[in-house]
């Protein structure tokens, strides 16, 4: 399952406040990038898409996750957090081992 905080939940309806969208879906998937081959990548989309899994994080924020990411995301914590550099969402996944010495990609395990 799919958890956001309190801080990753009250930034995405800030988000949506700001742009004035009025959707409740937040798409997150894997991405090819960084220096150790994947990316998390967190949008707001209008409506599923078809073969989408979807996650309530609360009654107004519907996850949608597309079916090659949900292998890799089931047990995902997404965190927001602020520094003096800006804020950030902040992914936290026990099932990825490999983090690139930045932290912002990982590598996938291969069978």
């Amino acid at each position: 399952m799919i958890n956001l905080t309190e801080n990753a939940i009250a930034e995405v309806k800030r988000l949506r406040a700001s742009l004035e969208i009025n959707n409740n879906y937040v798409r997150i998937l894997l991405k090819k990038g960084g220096c150790a081959d994947y990316v998390y990548d967190l949008n707001l989309e209008s409506h599923p898409q078809e073969g989408d899994r979807q996650f309530s994080a609360l009654l107004d924020i519907i996850i949608l996750v597309d079916a090659h990411s949900y292998q890799y995301l089931q047990n995902l914590k997404i965190d927001y957090a602020e520094d003096l550099m800006g804020g950030a969402f902040q992914f936290k996944n026990p099932d990825i081992s490999n983090h690139c010495t930045c932290g912002l990609s990982f590598a996938l395990e291969t069978a």
